[in-house]
């Protein structure tokens, strides 16, 4: 019997396959993502992570299959109504000189503002409160161009909070970044999902941080993405198949995962 009580999830592949006319990244792909949940998206280079984030977020088409937001086709989804629920971070720097963090940030209010891009009292607040969020607040009128590697993803990050959606996709929010910054992103990330509800996947190669600190992992791997928690893709022997060269010690009493190179 089906329980109506239970949420539907807020993205759904629905036998999606991905890829080019010459080759096929993975094929006939179902995974629901749930409301709420933190979720790394794992494979080595050229696997197709990059493509599947922007396939959700309309960018890329599909070879087959559908992607559903909220329950509706992304087919049938606008621009404006896909920016009102994704808020897309890529790998890509802003580099204009002289433009300000509060800037940056306010054009995650885009979807809401007029036709000239004029931020209302409201839309303010909102830039306010997501630098607050993230640590920045005192950046506001600051360069993006003066701020570190950690800091400029912080603001992209805020960004994506004043943007106000219920799902942030980042694509590779680490890379070029030192360990302690690693962490502190995810933890802020990991942080959001859980307080503030929000469905955020996020790219990665940072396997030690992913399995220490996500909810569930996205594991693509020789044409198939397996998908689910820490210790099942563990005891399905997933992840041994894709870091042949790590030894995996998961202790799942304190559910903690100690790696070992070999």
């Amino acid at each position: 019997m089906e329980d109506n009580n239970k949420a539907r999830p807020v993205i759904e592949l629905q036998h999606l396959t991905l890829g080019y006319e010459d080759r096929i990244l993975f094929n006939d792909v179902n995974i629901d993502f749930e409301m709420g949940g933190f979720t790394a998206l794992l494979g080595r280079n050229g696997t197709g992570k990059s493509t599947l984030l922007r396939s959700i977020v309309k960018l890329i088409t599909p070879l087959s299959g559908d992607v559903l937001i909220g329950g509706e086709s992304i087919k049938t989804l606008t621009t404006k109504d896909i920016a009102e629920q994704i808020s897309f971070v890529s790998t890509e720097e802003i580099k204009i000189p002289n433009l300000k963090v509060f800037d940056v940030v306010g054009l995650g209010r885009a979807p809401y503002t007029n036709w000239i891009g004029r931020l209302g009292s409201e839309d303010k607040a909102m830039v306010y409160q997501s630098l607050d969020m993230v640590g920045m607040l005192d950046f506001a009128d600051k360069s993006v161009d003066k701020l570190s590697d950690g800091e400029r993803q912080r603001v992209m990050i805020s960004r994506a909070l004043a943007q106000d959606t219920p799902i942030i996709l980042l694509d590779e929010p680490t890379a070029f970044l030192d360990l302690p910054n690693k962490y502190e992103i995810c933890l802020l990330l990991r942080k959001l999902a859980h307080e503030k509800n929000k469905t955020i996947i996020f790219s990665s190669h940072d396997l030690n941080i992913s399995l220490e600190l996500c909810d569930n992992l996205a594991l693509i791997e020789g044409g198939n993405v397996h998908y689910g928690t820490t210790e099942m893709l563990i005891n399905n022997d997933c992840i041994q198949s894709l870091f042949k060269n790590t030894q995996l010690f998961f202790d799942k009493k304190n559910m903690t995962i100690k790696l070992k190179i070999k």
